[in-house]
């Protein structure tokens, strides 16, 4: 595996960081009007050729698992439809049901043989897997420390899988820290990039002092450990901004993994029960004000010291897609340089994915699995959490129906 350079001791200072604060903030908005020249053509993400890499097994599924997720009443009950279904059914028919359905369109398998063939696959692609363990678990959802035992040697499991194997050149991991808190794992992170998720705004403040003491011990030669900023919290900017002063000042590495965010309802449910300020933005236009102003930080922090800052842009949204590629090519950055990558779930929003690959930027794809009980949770939630972009998969199931009705001769209207 490339190991990373090591990192210099000094960084940014103050005044440039403050200059950051100001490019975050209003270049968002006056960027936003103009409509600059895309760096690619294809990165308009408008052509289905991208999905001719899927059989037509794959189209079909593809395209029944996404009508389904079109009914807003469906994904909201999914959980208790689900547990009917599995209890008139029985455990056995239900899995065999599911499998080849969701199952299969977003879980890469259960056992490492699967796991491997899905991820071959995917990196014959030009895709790197992302490993996810889905692991779901909120207050008083605690099962004890035997759980807590068992979810250690999961992640474990989930490092040795992710560094045994020649799928990337740099493995990455997705780890709740919630889910344990291991010395175990913390001695293995020099082997796998370990991204820490972001999770609710009660439990952030300390998984962030826990992964920024992780960052200081483990990013000293690399940057191994990763954070997830959520910018639909109106604290966002300023975490991130700190961060990267904390970064300089005391000399390791910064992973970011900038997300929009996915618990916005609960979010805004509790701060009301609580009596306290709604943390998160009061619209969509101003979620992605702070997105793409976080991004133009990174990016500018990243061109002046690549070996010390580095960025995966997880987003689903093709404008923030857009807008990391135009920048990166105005900053004179190297499409698979190394400190920027894309990400995105699998079984969503391939057509990004397929095309950034075949531009030759780095793009990993967030790969849970399991079995179909263990990852039904999963599923479940996300489903619930992620409406906004599942909303948002009509097009890609517009792209799906051409390329569809090409393989069939049907024209690019169909019947």
């Amino acid at each position: 595996m490339m190991m990373m350079m090591p990192i210099a001791r000094s960084g940014p200072s103050l005044p440039r960081l403050a200059s950051l604060r100001l490019l975050g903030t209003g270049a968002s908005r006056t960027a936003a009007a103009e409509q600059p020249e895309l760096p690619s053509a294809s990165l308009s993400f408008q052509e289905p050729s991208a999905f001719r890499v899927k059989s037509l097994g794959e189209l079909l599924r593809a395209l029944a698992v996404f009508r389904l997720c079109s009914f807003p009443a469906l994904v909201n009950h999914c959980g208790k439809l689900l547990s009917v279904a599995r209890a008139l059914m029985g455990r056995r028919l239900f899995s065999m049901l599911l499998r080849p359905t969701v199952y299969a369109q977003f879980v890469a398998g259960e056992s490492e043989a699967e796991i491997s063939r899905s991820m071959q696959k995917m990196s014959s692609l030009g895709l790197r897997p992302m490993l996810a363990v889905p692991i779901e678990e909120d207050l008083g959802e605690s099962s004890g420390e035997e759980t807590y035992d068992e979810n250690t040697e999961a992640m474990l499991e989930c490092v040795r899988i992710s560094h045994s194997n020649a799928w990337s050149k740099e493995p990455m991991m997705q780890l709740k820290i919630t889910a344990l808190l291991s010395p175990e794992l913390c001695a293995s992170v020099n082997k796998v990039r370990v991204l820490v998720d972001a999770e609710y705004t009660y439990m952030n403040p300390a998984l962030s002092l826990v992964t920024m003491a992780m960052m200081k011990k483990f990013n000293q030669d690399g940057v191994w450990i990763w954070n997830t900023y959520q910018c639909y919290l109106k604290e966002s900017r300023s975490l991130l901004l700190e961060a990267l002063r904390r970064s300089s000042d005391e000399g390791f590495g910064l992973g970011v993994k900038l997300v929009r965010g996915a618990y916005m309802d609960k979010e805004r449910k509790l701060a009301g029960e609580e009596g306290r300020p709604d943390p998160v933005h009061r619209c969509w236009e101003d979620t992605n004000d702070s997105y793409n102003g976080s991004l133009d930080v990174m990016l500018e922090a990243i061109s002046q010291k690549p070996e010390r800052f580095r960025i995966i842009v997880a987003t689903h949204n093709e404008d923030s897609v857009r807008r990391a590629a135009r920048r990166m090519e105005e900053l004179g950055m190297d499409n698979d340089g190394g400190s920027v990558c894309f990400g995105q779930l699998l079984g969503m929003c391939d057509h990004v994915s397929l095309t950034l690959a075949k531009e030759g930027y780095a793009v990993y794809k967030s790969v849970p699995y399991g079995s179909v009980e263990d990852t039904l949770p999963y599923l479940v939630r996300r489903a619930q959490e992620n409406q906004t972009v599942l909303q948002g998969i009509r097009k890609e199931r517009d792209l799906l129906r051409r390329e569809l009705y090409r393989r069939l001769g049907l024209g690019a209207g169909g019947p």
